[in-house]
């Protein structure tokens, strides 16, 4: 079902690039930019896992350095038949964890020294698992191309805007302003509010595949409790931005930022994620 949705959303998005490229039809500006914003995504694709373990200081650790989160993530792996991935640790308090790279032969899982802390030994490999379920289910790649639709789409409402303010186009070459309000308004919100639905569709189905792949769901319903209740009681993670939200296995942000729910939120809210965890526990005839 989250894997129909999911190309739902996408249809949906790409509906929304066809009918603001259809508003602006013609601009050689829009072209231009429209290239640009694809090499951009392009380029953070292939460089995202670099990028984003470099932003969190996230440094990589061999299995001599901390073996028990190696070789943790060494048997998750082989569960979920995957290639061993790099494993980074981040030093920080604050309990939290992301997979990134294009895909499963490049790439990493990143966790905090808090997380490590926090959990016990099962609660962080329903953790790894989901992070391995993303890596898994190639989200990096859904997710990107997500962001560079969005990006895409704002970017064109942008020249759109810069149009109608400088009086670019002539009153016969636009659709007036209820379409010039569209594409500079409306589009770039339905796009964004598409991108996170995207996201947290990808979360549900993360945390099913990850119960599996730790052998218990009822681990990472317990990590999330855990997780949830630091988040809301404290400053979000060192360098976090809006960008990298998503990829974490809570948002970092749900502690000062509580106007995000619903809509604009990158994950769905966590009482939900813990109770379909259960179900699923219950189903397999594991209990609590």
């Amino acid at each position: 079902m989250n894997i129909f949705k999911t190309a739902i959303l996408m249809a949906l998005m790409t509906g929304i690039m066809v009918a603001v490229g259809q508003l602006i039809g013609g601009s050689g500006g829009a072209m231009i930019m429209l290239l640009i914003s694809v090499g951009i995504n392009f380029f953070t694709y292939w460089k995202s896992d670099s990028m984003v373990l470099k932003m969190y200081n996230a440094r990589e650790i061999s299995e001599s350095e901390a073996p028990q989160l190696y070789n943790l993530v060494k048997k998750l792996a082989q569960n979920a038949e995957l290639p061993m991935p790099r494993v980074c640790v981040i030093e920080s308090n604050v309990p939290n964890a992301f997979a990134t790279g294009r895909n499963p032969e490049h790439a990493a899982v990143a966790v905090t020294t808090g997380i490590m802390r926090t959990l016990d030994y099962n609660e962080l490999s329903g953790v790894l698992g989901h992070e391995l379920a993303h890596v898994k289910h190639r989200d990096i790649l859904i997710g990107t191309i997500a962001a560079a639709m969005a990006g895409v789409i704002s970017m064109i409402g942008s020249i759109v805007q810069w149009g109608a303010i400088f009086g670019s186009r002539s009153d016969e070459d636009n659709n007036g302003w209820i379409g010039t309000l569209a594409a500079i308004i409306i589009a770039p919100l339905a796009a964004s509010i598409i991108q996170m639905a995207i996201s947290r569709s990808r979360e549900y189905d993360a945390d099913k595949t990850g119960g599996e792949i730790c052998g218990n769901p009822n681990y990472l319903a317990s990590a999330l409790e855990k997780i949830e209740r630091y988040t809301l009681n404290a400053p979000p993670l060192e360098n976090a931005g809006d960008a990298t939200a998503h990829m974490f296995i809570i948002n970092p942000f749900d502690g000062t930022k509580k106007f995000l729910k619903g809509l604009f939120s990158t994950h769905p809210d966590t009482s939900d994620r813990i109770q379909k965890l259960h179900a699923q526990a219950a189903v397999l005839g594991i209990s609590e």
